[in-house]
């Protein structure tokens, strides 16, 4: 594999439609809970840890978020699409990993790049107008910087340009193709140095 390219797929997932897991209870835990729930607050969330934080109680109160006060097991994957380890202890994380790889199941562990299907990656989010941002594991700082930058250039009226194309596609008669060209030629002027 080509070491300085980045191969990852990038995906906006309908997380109100999965189920999440997130194991562990710590900052770790409480910041991809934060993390998740900004981007899609209706996401259904399950937290499973012998403790949580104030602030993570806090959080999931506001949410779709269960938490369950007990140490990980693999029945706790029952019906997940979605795992993300976060525990202080490798062991644990490592085992939530080849639970999940055996049952088909996408998992992250935090700070660990091998042992993860997908990457949390920076997002920018203006209206219906979203932006992921990846550094293939790399640099998550690089992606904080980079989702800043974005977040100060891109209007915010950016949304009401979506809107409208969207009002526009719908007038548009014709096949794919043709709907495709049309929106094609409106739109070049938004490109154009």
């Amino acid at each position: 594999m080509d070491e300085g390219r980045n191969n990852l797929y990038p995906v906006f997932l309908k997380v109100k439609q999965l189920e999440v897991l997130i194991v562990g209870g710590g900052f770790v835990a409480e910041e991809k809970l934060t993390f998740l729930l900004k981007s899609s607050p209706d996401a259904k969330v399950t937290m499973v840890s012998p403790m949580f934080r104030e602030g993570t109680r806090i959080i999931a109160n506001r949410g779709n978020v269960t938490l369950i006060e007990d140490t990980y097991d693999v029945s706790y994957l029952e019906g997940k699409h979605m795992v993300i380890a976060t525990t202080d202890k490798p062991e644990i994380n490592v085992e939530v990993y080849k639970d999940c790889r055996a049952q088909n199941i996408l998992v992250n562990v935090a700070d660990n790049p091998p042992y993860c299907d997908f990457y949390m990656g920076g997002i920018v989010t203006k209206g219906n107008v979203k932006i992921a941002i990846s550094t293939n594991g790399k640099s998550p700082t690089t992606a904080k910087r980079l989702r800043q930058f974005f977040e100060e250039v891109i209007p915010d009226k950016i949304d009401d340009l979506v809107k409208n194309l969207n009002d526009y596609r719908k007038t548009i008669k014709g096949n794919f193709e043709q709907k495709v060209e049309q929106l094609n030629e409106f739109t070049k002027s938004l490109v154009e140095k």
